[in-house]
């Protein structure tokens, strides 16, 4: 094996959302309500942010609706284009219907 191809070998592919897709029930999400343990639902799709708590430039906003629906408010005058792509890196699932 030459060293080119050891390289390739130990890349880190995309994350493929459609292959690792989890689903959860609202009632799971629910659990998730806490700043220690903090999930969100956002258009249907579920988002661990846990680690993003005390980072959010809006404080504690972001757990009104921690366990819950946070769509309208992800949404909301108050974010700046570019949380749009980077709710990606927190996604875990999508919602059971």
């Amino acid at each position: 094996m030459n060293a080119g191809s050891s390289r390739s070998a130990t890349a880190k592919a995309p994350v493929n959302h459609l292959s690792t897709q989890k689903a959860y029930g609202t009632s799971e999400v629910a659990q998730h309500n806490k700043r220690t343990d903090c999930w969100i639902i956002i258009k249907n799709k579920v988002y661990d942010v846990t680690s993003y708590v005390d980072e959010h430039p809006g404080g504690d906003a972001i757990l009104a609706h921690a366990g819950d629906d946070s769509t309208e408010g992800f949404y909301g005058p108050q974010h700046a284009s570019r949380v749009f792509d980077m709710v990606d890196e927190f996604y875990v699932g999508e919602l059971k219907h």
